[in-house]
């Protein structure tokens, strides 16, 4: 990575740039590998400058997977369509998307150090749960009633995705359309267990997507 031009910037420009080299290296190696040195240089700034806007390497990498963590949800933000189903393939596709682009990042933080230390696993959970409102948001549009169950099989099935994905990565057994289709319709398949069969009519619209 080549180093950035020194300029004068203002805090809030040159915490922003300090963030975004991270997340840039984060896609080269792992969290716990990326050091204060390394980014100061590419910076152009002192490693006690870096220091001022972060107070300890921690703070520095919680703040590189904020950051990773918001450009994953913006680029899975669902669409505004009148099909759930359709919105839910696209999010899945765009989320596909986003992880084989950014692969390196994604393994290091779901399978990373990263994942076993509390404040970034509240991260985590904090993005999931972003994740599960977006979903739950639109069940109802597909006659489903948002229940314990109902939101316990939705976090399950982020988990699923998440696993699905990054595996995929590793070993791509089955096509991009083949993962995607994987992973919506067991949505639908989740969301019976947890509701029941006998449910009703408007279950039908699930089954048939």
């Amino acid at each position: 990575m080549d180093a950035v031009k020194r300029t004068r910037l203002d805090p809030a420009q040159r915490r922003a740039q300090l963030i975004d080299l991270g997340a840039r290296m984060l896609a080269e190696r792992p969290l716990e590998q990326i050091s204060v040195e390394d980014i100061a240089d590419q910076a152009g700034v002192s490693r006690g400058l870096l220091f001022h806007y972060f107070a300890s390497k921690s703070e520095f990498h919680l703040a590189i997977v904020r950051h990773s963590s918001e450009q994953m949800l913006q680029r899975t933000e669902p669409s505004e369509s009148d099909d759930p189903m359709l919105t839910l393939r696209s999010v899945l596709a765009s989320y596909v998307d986003y992880v084989t682009e950014n692969r390196n990042t994604s393994v290091s933080l779901l399978r990373g150090t990263a994942s076993g230390d509390p404040q970034m696993r509240e991260v985590f959970e904090q993005t999931r749960d972003i994740m599960a409102k977006r979903t739950l948001d639109q069940l109802p549009k597909i006659g489903l009633t948002r229940t314990p169950q109902v939101e316990l099989a939705v976090r399950g099935w982020i988990a699923f995705v998440e696993e699905a994905t990054i595996s995929w990565l590793r070993a791509p057994a089955i096509t991009r359309e083949e993962l995607i289709d994987l992973t919506v319709q067991s949505l639908p398949a989740l969301a019976l267990a947890a509701v029941g069969f006998d449910a009703g009519p408007d279950l039908g619209l699930l089954q048939s997507n």
